[in-house]
């Protein structure tokens, strides 16, 4: 089973920027759409981006036209780039492959925790 380390989180001002990775092992990735997810505690995971193999982003109207998302196959790895960050992005961030959290293929890593605030 794929394996998956986010890591890129921290602590930043609303306004400020952070940019996420997802790095994989255990299989390639080319293969499979890839997507970012967030989760608040004693909340639903909620989806936050997805990418095809071929490049074409989806995005939650929440984070579209701040946050981008991109992929480097050869390196096994996935990114999201968080511009304009505010208070409501707060989340750990987790990815995974595959387009929904039922069809989810990788075992789910620890996730990444962002923190806006001032």
């Amino acid at each position: 089973q794929v394996q998956l380390v986010e890591s890129g989180g921290g602590l930043v001002q609303p306004g400020g920027s952070l940019n996420l990775s997802c790095v994989t092992s255990g299989s390639p990735i080319s293969r499979d759409p890839m997507t970012w997810y967030r989760q608040d505690p004693g909340k639903e995971r909620e989806w936050v981006a997805s990418i095809a193999t071929f490049g074409q982003p989806y995005y939650a109207n929440a984070v579209r036209g701040r946050f981008t998302i991109s992929r480097d196959n050869n390196k096994n790895t996935l990114y999201l780039q968080m511009n304009n960050l505010k208070a409501e992005d707060t989340a750990v961030y987790f990815c995974n492959l595959g387009w929904t959290i039922q069809s989810a293929k990788g075992h789910w890593g620890q996730g990444t925790q962002v923190t806006v605030s001032s």
